[in-house]
């Protein structure tokens, strides 16, 4: 799954190429020209010359990043799929398998173990499919396309980083197409910013490594704010002829308009009370000192959530209402058996 921090838009598709089609360089002109530009930066040579011999450029790649279907869906639709049964039991087998190192990462980040299996099982299917393209050909591939090529060579550059500083071979540096990488599927900004050395081997390895795995997802949530005193939030019934105004307003939007929209969203569940809304069993909702903003992922007549900070924090992950919610039900699904 591709973090937030590189959503690409449908509409992003059809923007301008950095060149033009009459100038564009040929990959090999491209590529000769990154590698000066990387020795110029201070890259050695030791480490620049084998991965500037295995750069490809990946066709497939830029078709798919090109053609991103626009699939109608809702969230009842999107959820048995993505928290399907197999992923449930999946899930609990391996929380149970690993509980023991899950729980020491968990109280040391302050994270709740199945949060972490569930972001875990929902961006690699727990490890079983990371991808299979070379992260510096695919990031390169993509550079070269133009769309956006400063940000993709800046995630080259910090590939190169992670290589240079050991963490992981060149050879097992695998990813999706889009350059997310290893069993949490971070970018390689991602891994500069939260990776973490787990079981202290000197070597952040989210691809192979459970512990450096659980440890990173785990930071990376703490990083950005998470509360392990509370959950993510709750589905809810609204009353009759409901202000829908009180909820976030949709449409796609950067993270600082959206957290906006929540903020003005944001009330205490004693004022949503006062609104009408209940919880689904149509009790009242819990008497705790908790703020929460309306969600309603598929707008107005679709399902309602009351999302607390937790939520906020996952939708830095990747800002999608449905990625998010399908998180949410898989962690407490992890433990609803128990």
């Amino acid at each position: 799954m591709i973090k937030s921090v590189i959503c690409i838009t449908i509409a992003a598709v059809f923007s301008v190429s950095v060149f033009a089609a009459d100038n564009k360089p040929e990959f090999s002109d491209y590529v000769a020209t990154l590698k000066q530009e990387a020795l110029s930066k201070g890259y050695k040579p030791e480490l620049i010359e084998p991965v500037f011999a295995s750069l490809t450029y990946h066709e497939r790649i830029v078709a798919a990043d090109k053609s991103q279907p626009e699939v109608v869906e809702t969230l009842s639709t999107y959820l048995p799929k993505r928290v399907s049964e197999t992923r449930i039991r999946m899930a609990r087998e391996r929380y149970q398998q690993y509980l023991p190192q899950l729980e020491k990462i968990a109280a040391q980040y302050g994270v709740q173990a199945r949060f972490i299996v569930a972001l875990w099982g929902l961006e690699s299917s727990f490890g079983n499919f990371m991808g299979t393209y070379s992260v510096p050909s695919a990031l390169v591939t993509l550079a070269y396309d133009g769309r956006r090529e400063s940000f993709f060579k800046q995630e080259f550059y910090q590939a190169l980083d992670i290589l240079a500083q050991g963490h992981i071979s060149l050879e097992q540096m695998k990813g999706s197409w889009a350059g997310a990488m290893g069993q949490s599927q971070f970018m390689p900004s991602s891994f500069m910013a939260y990776a973490q050395d787990g079981d202290g081997d000197g070597k952040k390895d989210i691809w192979t490594n459970q512990a450096d795995v659980f440890a990173s997802i785990a930071n990376y949530l703490k990083q950005q704010g998470w509360d392990n005193s509370k959950t993510w939030g709750r589905e809810v019934i609204l009353p009759e002829n409901f202000d829908i105004t009180h909820a976030i307003a949709r449409g796609s939007l950067q993270r600082g308009e959206w957290l906006q929209r929540w903020a003005a969203s944001e009330r205490s569940l004693a004022d949503w009370q006062q609104l009408g809304l209940q919880r689904l069993n149509k009790t009242a909702l819990p008497v705790r000192d908790i703020s929460a903003a309306l969600v309603l992922p598929d707008g107005e007549g679709g399902r309602a959530f009351l999302a607390y900070d937790n939520y906020k924090v996952l939708m830095h992950w990747n800002r999608s209402y449905y990625f998010v919610t399908s998180v949410g039900y898989l962690a407490d699904l992890i433990v609803a058996a128990e």
